[in-house]
């Protein structure tokens, strides 16, 4: 019976994705737009939040909202918002404090600090550390 019930459900998936396939000109045009859209506002308010604040409101503002939602686009949404916000923030003194330096490859340190970051925040995901690693990369360039 349970052998039965998994295999229904495996090809309920397999049907689904394959009529998502099959209908991709339908719908995935409309929801790139979207998210294209919704990636644009949330840079726009990363800009006039970031001309209002300093660094560390930015990234404290950012990792509250991103709590808040899960998924990629969210993760992409709210790092065009830090991005933005950052740029045309003011500094703060002890925003790149203790923050290692990028790499394209994270070392176990790296990764360490952007989980204990985001673990210290009670923020659990991917998501948070792929945003520590954007202000690993601004604080790397600032210092350049």
């Amino acid at each position: 019976m349970i052998k039965k019930l998994v295999w229904a459900i495996v090809l309920l998936i397999v049907v689904g994705l394959f009529g998502a396939w099959l209908t991709q000109d339908y719908w995935l045009p409309e929801w790139n737009q979207t998210l294209a859209e919704e990636t644009e506002r949330y840079q726009q308010e990363g800009l006039a939040f970031g001309q209002q604040a300093d660094q560390q409101a930015c990234l404290e503002k950012t990792l509250s909202s991103f709590d808040r939602c899960s998924g990629f686009a969210c993760t992409v949404k709210h790092g065009k918002f830090l991005n933005a916000c950052l740029k045309h923030a003011a500094n703060s003194p002890e925003f790149c404090k203790d923050v290692p330096a990028y790499n394209e490859e994270r070392s176990d340190d790296d990764k360490t600090w952007a989980r204990e970051s985001c673990w210290g925040r009670d923020i659990r995901g991917e998501g948070c550390r792929l945003l520590m690693r954007q202000q690993q990369l601004f604080c790397s360039k600032q210092t350049d």
